[in-house]
């Protein structure tokens, strides 16, 4: 039998904390919280949203939401969500099929990290 090897998928998520401060500071905290709290829960369905047409292979659909989850990280400084949302769009207008699927595979990853993290970030500062 060969020996078959497994790949840890391990990319350590970043917050932009100075991204974060800006919001708090423009906002009292309970806003700052507010609007966390919103584009949270909102990301959690896009890309629930996005799983759905991925599946379905209703592509026009994943690159809107895909381009909205970029825009909506980049607002509360995560950046690397952002990025690879974008990289998911620029895969579907190019119509690699091969890459999507590699890189929509990431954009889960990174959204689901991403969420924790900021979950736990709200949990230090209760």
């Amino acid at each position: 039998m060969e020996k078959v090897t497994v790949l840890v998928q391990n990319e350590v998520v970043r917050l932009d904390p100075e991204r974060l401060g800006t919001l708090y500071a423009q906002l009292d905290e309970a806003g700052a919280e507010d609007i966390l709290g919103r584009a949270m829960e909102e990301l959690a369905v896009r890309l629930t949203c996005g799983e759905r047409y991925f599946r379905q292979g209703r592509f026009d659909d994943l690159r809107k939401v895909a381009r909205s989850v970029a825009a909506i990280a980049d607002q509360i400084g995560m950046h690397m969500l952002a990025r690879v949302a974008r990289d998911v769009a620029i895969c579907i207008e190019r119509l690699d099929d091969n890459g999507l699927a590699a890189t929509f595979a990431r954009l889960l990853r990174i959204g689901e990290r991403s969420l924790t993290a900021v979950w736990d970030i709200r949990d230090l500062s209760v």
